[in-house]
């Protein structure tokens, strides 16, 4: 646990000052790190400024990102291709109301067990990182059903080894159910920026942990207690 916490201190601090403060502000509404989940959630009326269609990421119409991170998702694809992987971008940017929809539908249906494992799949609204306009649901050719399988699959493997690369995190894990709120979802991507996404990638920890911290060490406030792990 020590060695992981100065691991991470040692990765927050190597960012210059410029970078660190520019991390920092990236955690603000409408920056690459602002942190969404069913602590942190989002008004009804946010809709991201910059919403584009990616353009050669096998998307249907209207599967839409924000600007830079559409850009970066068409590089993913692109390396993805490169290496013989065709993946598709399954779900983009979903509104309130569309959040809303998809999770009364998912949870009033079934017995108890059924809708209680919905919620640990399926985010209220106001509290998807997809209404940031930040994240993308991923399959592959032919298979775009959203399950534990793409992460097994030689195109979900490539993904979790390349997606820091062009910026992306694979946001939930098993490992951070507790930290995260949610299972596994290895299909599920968000854009931070490749800086940010390069050490979490190596840092193997939670969005949650790595924003707590990184303003933790800007505003001087060195850890005194163990991280999740």
């Amino acid at each position: 646990m020590i060695v992981k916490i100065l691991s991470l201190l040692a990765a927050l601090m190597s960012l210059s000052q410029a970078a660190l403060e520019a991390g920092v502000r990236q955690t603000n509404l409408g920056g690459n790190l602002y942190l969404v989940n069913r602590s942190f959630t989002l008004s009804e009326d946010y809709v991201p400024p910059d919403l584009v269609q990616p353009a050669s990421a096998g998307a249907a119409a209207g599967t839409l990102m924000r600007r830079e991170a559409a850009d970066q998702l068409d590089r993913l694809f692109a390396s993805a291709r490169d290496a013989g992987y065709t993946l598709v971008a399954v779900s983009g940017y979903r509104s309130y109301a569309t959040q809303r929809a998809i999770y009364s539908r998912r949870t009033s249906s079934g017995d108890r067990k059924d809708k209680e494992r919905a919620k640990l799949l399926v985010a209220p609204p106001g509290a998807s990182e997809h209404q940031l306009g930040l994240a993308m649901d991923l399959g592959r050719k032919g298979k775009t059903n959203l399950n534990a399988a793409f992460g097994d699959s030689l195109e979900g493997l490539w993904v979790r080894e390349h997606a820091h690369e062009f910026g992306f995190i694979i946001r939930y894990q098993a490992k951070w159910k507790e930290i995260t709120g949610y299972e596994d979802e290895p299909w599920h991507v968000r854009y931070v920026g490749p800086e940010h996404a390069q050490r979490i990638f190596e840092l193997d920890i939670p969005l949650e942990s790595y924003v707590e911290q990184l303003q933790q060490v800007y505003f001087g406030e060195y850890l005194t207690e163990d991280l999740p792990t």
